[in-house]
């Protein structure tokens, strides 16, 4: 803010509004600019920057009344901003008309006026009975729409005088105790509209009495959807299930339109400071909650909006910011405003941020400018599936499994079963259509005593996505006949020397330069390479470093293995141009100080050895999984990370996007999820009609099934995934029925 000579405009009647006009309507000096480019600002993470702050608006007073307890942003028009006070004492309630921008000097803000907001009759709201949050501007600002927390109550008022002229309905259960279920200061603390302004959201910042918190803290808070028109009527139609962060409450929403919003949460901790997250947000088939009585009795995930961390403000640089009060980042503060501005360079988007000061001669008004990523929704696009009893020929399998029925199917089994996939590559070298694929099961039936039956073998399908069925086209059988395995197989007395789920745990696949197949297997973990038809072609390959499961034949008598069992190598990318892999441990090294450690390696195909390169990938819980690997582009990688729940307690079903050219100061590969998979969103009816009892289909689809470990990046921005259904134990998408196969076709816009 460039220092803004101002005047107050002398009030005519008890009616008229308290204003102040800038007597050059010039702003002051820009605020703080991040270093960088000009508006692209400093990273804050994959998807924000900051491009700078101001604190010009900090402890200054307009017509007697200080600047301070803006709770609420909006724009009115492009430049012009609104910011609501809340309750400070016993001030006028008002609204303040900021000009804002952002330019190559910084963030430009600065008062334009100020209006009082009045009762009908025209006295004023004071800080004693209106406790301003949420803020909308309607008609370019003639009007507006604001929250108080107080009762809680949505009144409109005339930007004009201040006068209200209107009040929304709010359902009782909304209404502060005892009338309702709600808490002092924990109500409507976020209002947001849409674009076309025909839906409104109204956001509880802490949860109603009866739905509480959970066991890790997090609000299991309420958003009522409105619906109406601008300036006229909107009437409650829906209510959602919004879960905060642990120790945070919601303060803001931003509407994008199409189900998809922005939201924040904030939270306070003595002597540590504020925590400030800004998340993408998804409704794309959430369902209406009013009914339910508490939301702690909500036990479906999917009955819970979706969010995905856009970016946390601690991560932001300081950028010089100072704060008279402990903090977490000097930048932080007590941020409860948030709005939309304008389209950026390269299609990112400007949001601005406010925090109230509280009055308090500790915190600052300061407002923000970030340049952020709004990213499409992903959308499913293809589903095809492969019936979990597709036997195919060879001999009787299963006969060491246990006779009890098993989601309704009984061991042995008559053939060869094709327990999921746990690799797919494309069928011919560079075909990226999806059209025809090289599909591998692992190791059978999980174990190296239940599995000397089950043959390994890689399989060339042809999904039909019109009738979502998928053919079996043929298969190639990985065998040993030239005895490079030196270790005894179950078939080693035979001529073809045919491998068994009791000899390898085959896992990940890659094709090299040469057409040269290379499998990841989770035994020894090794690197098994073999020709095109499955042949092996050299013994397998051990890491270089001793890392050892407990099932490799190379662990010699009493000692320790490095990896867990089933924790190998789950996930290998090959270059583009065929001539390096990077095979990755499914889990933690064993006595890994850092259990979230996932370490990718390095293998030259040419020289045929480990290069001595590694990486470290972080999974963001100990327990999650790497489930398999392949590369974008470059260096860039796409990866799984999963959980071992399925069905609706499938929590983490999600694609990752890294770069091993770019480690971060930790020593840790950066990551951006790209696709939550438990949130895919279904608009041409792709995955309906629902076969009974069917979980996770429709508007809002779901990938619930526990080892999702085959990843495939096609044409464009396609992206092939699919299941290994562990037959026939698995029963993630309909209780009681084993899994089949899925391979499903996503459409994930800006991915390459």
């Amino acid at each position: 803010m460039r220092t803004t000579s101002t005047r107050a405009r002398a009030a005519a009647s008890a009616a008229a509004v308290i204003s102040l006009l800038a007597a050059a309507p010039a702003l002051g000096a820009p605020g703080q600019q991040s270093p960088g480019k000009p508006g692209a600002g400093a990273s804050c993470g994959p998807d924000a920057s900051l491009i700078g702050y101001s604190d010009a608006l900090d402890k200054t007073t307009v017509a007697g009344n200080p600047v301070a307890g803006l709770s609420a942003l909006t724009f009115a028009r492009p430049g012009r901003a609104l910011a609501l006070v809340d309750n400070i004492g016993t001030t006028p309630a008002r609204v303040y008309q900021l000009g804002l921008k952002t330019d190559r000097r910084g963030v430009d803000v600065g008062v334009r006026d100020v209006t009082v907001l009045r009762r009908p009759d025209g006295t004023p709201y004071t800080g004693a009975d209106f406790d301003g949050e949420g803020l909308v501007a309607e008609r370019g600002g003639e009007t507006i729409l604001a929250s108080s927390e107080r009762e809680p109550s949505i009144r409109r008022f005339r930007l004009s005088d201040g006068r209200e002229i209107a009040a929304l309905p709010v359902p009782e259960r909304f209404r502060v105790s005892p009338a309702g279920g709600a808490t002092v200061n924990q109500t409507f603390e976020a209002l947001a509209t849409t674009p076309d302004h025909r839906v409104l959201y109204a956001g509880m910042e802490g949860p109603l009495a009866e739905d509480g918190r959970d066991a890790a803290g997090r609000g299991l808070n309420r958003i009522i959807r409105y619906d109406g028109r601008e300036g006229g009527g909107y009437a409650p139609s829906v209510q959602y299930a919004y879960r905060t962060d642990s120790d945070l409450g919601l303060v803001e929403l931003i509407a994008l339109g199409g189900d998809q919003l922005l939201a924040v949460e904030r939270g306070f901790t003595t002597g540590v400071g504020n925590t400030v997250r800004v998340y993408r947000v998804s409704a794309t088939g959430a369902p209406d909650v009013s009914a339910v009585s508490a939301l702690s009795t909500v036990t479906d995930p999917r009955s819970w909006l979706g969010k995905e961390l856009l970016v946390d403000i601690a991560d932001c640089p300081p950028s010089g910011a100072t704060t008279p009060q402990p903090q977490p980042n000097p930048l932080l503060d007590n941020i409860e405003g948030a709005a939309l501005g304008g389209t950026l360079p390269g299609g990112r988007r400007e949001v601005y941020l406010v925090s109230d000061d509280n009055g308090s001669a500790t915190q600052t008004t300061r407002v923000y400018s970030l340049s952020v990523k709004l990213r499409p929704e992903v959308t499913l696009r293809e589903r095809a599936l492969l019936s979990a009893t597709a036997y195919q020929p060879g001999p009787v399998s299963g006969t060491q499994l246990a006779t009890t029925p098993v989601n309704g199917i009984t061991a042995p089994f008559p053939g060869q079963p094709i327990p999921g996939f746990s690799a797919v590559i494309p069928a011919r070298p560079g075909d990226r259509s999806g059209r025809r694929l090289l599909a591998m099961p692992d190791n059978g039936f999980g174990a190296k005593t239940n599995s000397a039956d089950f043959l390994l073998r890689a399989y060339e399908i042809e999904p039909d996505y019109h009738r979502q069925s998928v053919s079996v086209r043929g298969h190639i059988s990985f065998r040993d006949p030239d005895h490079r395995v030196p270790f005894p197989i179950v078939n080693g007395d035979t001529r073809d020397r045919l491998l068994t789920g009791a000899d390898l745990d085959i896992e990940s696949l890659a094709r090299d330069a040469r057409g040269d197949l290379w499998i990841g297997d989770e035994f020894g973990p090794y690197l098994v390479r073999t020709d095109r038809t499955g042949r092996v072609l050299q013994a397998p390959i051990p890491l270089p470093d001793g890392t050892k499961s407990p099932q490799s034949p190379d662990l010699a008598p009493g000692e320790t293995p490095t990896v867990r069992a089933s924790n190998g190598f789950e996930a290998m990318a090959a270059s583009e141009d065929g001539w390096t892999l990077y095979p990755i441990l499914e889990g933690a090294q064993v006595n890994d100080p850092d259990q979230r450690r996932r370490v990718v390696y390095e293998f030259d195909v040419r020289r045929n050895r480990y290069t001595g390169r590694t990486w470290s990938f972080r999974v963001d819980d100990p327990s999650l999984l790497v489930g398999d690997a392949a590369v974008l582009d470059g260096r860039r990688l796409l990866l799984i990370e999963r959980d071992n729940g399925m069905g609706q307690q499938s929590l983490v079903k999600r694609l990752v996007v890294t770069d091993l050219d770019e480690v971060g100061a930790d020593g840790y590969l950066r990551r951006r999820t790209a696709v939550d998979l438990m949130r895919l969103a279904d608009p041409t009816g792709v995955s309906t009609p629902a076969r009974p009892g069917e979980y996770g289909v429709g508007p809002l689809f779901s990938f619930p099934l526990q080892s999702v470990e085959s990843v495939l990046p096609l044409d464009g921005d396609r992206v092939l995934v699919a299941n290994d259904n562990n037959f026939p134990g698995n029963d993630g998408r309909i209780p009681g029925r084993a899994d089949d196969t899925e391979l499903i076709v996503i459409d994930v816009p800006d991915l390459r």
